[in-house]
């Protein structure tokens, strides 16, 4: 099992003159720990589930993560998980492909359906409704695809989306992963199935997981996916640096069920500190 570092919490101590510099710390820290893995999230508001209020500090993702391509070396950059409402389909695959080639090769696209009303509100982005923001996630990634194909430039004509053109060059060092967030059972797993090549499920338990995997792989086979190619990642909380012993054998459940990635979240302040503390609990990830 491999680790992965994901930044939901941009208050620093120091301020807002400290940000850029403990974020290209905590790149550092997460390559010399061996992680995997390393996102933010696609909010333009600090959300509920961090236990912070809306008017806490928080940077736009895709700028973000090209900071951090000029900060690391190895680890793969991506978003969990873009908000599909957020960005024209067309441009969102070009904002990746910009990420992959200045990162030489490290980008990947963690989408979603989108889901926080209030920023989309407070911000004046269109917020259809459930049924909508998933067909329009199915063709926007239908659309990368198409962007990612080198030889197909034609037009995509779409129920909620028409381009001319699927121009895209240069294309991408290497295609992007596609990681889809969410575990809903009816549309996101298989949209996973058709069109992934990573999940991303809570750790809520081994027994919640197990059944959500259970369904991807029914979607898998009802599409004809090769179930065993999508890479199972899930978001395993804040662990406490101090009682590693505990996060390893809580997370060796998720290894037995086929987990490749857990996903850890520092809290805010000294960011790249709480990196340091987690990073013994790599090797022993990699033994599970």
């Amino acid at each position: 099992m491999e680790l992965g570092f994901h930044i939901p919490i941009f208050d620093i101590d120091g301020g807002t003159a400290a940000i850029a510099g403990e974020l290209a710390r905590v790149g550092a820290a997460a390559e010399v720990a061996g992680a995997s893995w390393l996102s933010f999230m696609d909010h333009f508001f600090q959300i509920e589930p961090t236990g912070l209020p809306a008017e806490a500090n928080m940077l736009e993702g895709y700028t973000s993560l090209g900071f951090m391509a000029a900060h690391t070396s190895t680890i793969e950059l991506g978003l969990l998980v873009t908000g599909v409402t957020y960005r024209h389909p067309g441009l969102l695959a070009k904002i990746v492909t910009t990420l992959d080639v200045l990162s030489g090769g490290r980008a990947a696209l963690g989408i979603g359906a989108a889901w926080f009303e209030r920023e989309h509100h407070g911000l004046g982005v269109p917020y259809p409704g459930v049924g909508e923001r998933f067909d329009r996630l199915e063709e926007t990634l239908r659309i990368c695809a198409q962007m990612w194909d080198p030889d197909n430039n034609g037009p995509f004509e779409g129920q909620y989306y028409q381009l001319a053109e699927t121009l895209c060059a240069p294309q991408p060092l290497h295609r992007p992963k596609v990681l889809i967030g969410g575990g809903g059972e009816k549309r996101t797993l298989r949209l996973v199935a058709r069109y992934g090549d990573a999940c991303n499920l809570f750790a809520s338990s081994t027994e919640e997981v197990a059944h959500k995997l259970d369904v991807l792989r029914r979607h898998c086979d009802e599409v004809g996916t090769d179930y065993e190619r999508i890479r199972k990642t899930v978001l395993g909380g804040s662990p406490d640096p101090g009682a590693l012993d505990d996060f390893v054998r809580q997370m060796a459940g998720y290894a037995g069920l086929g987990v490749h990635t857990a996903i850890v979240m520092p809290p805010g302040g000294s960011p790249a500190t709480w990196v340091d503390r987690v990073a013994p609990a790599v090797p022993r990830l990699a033994e599970l």
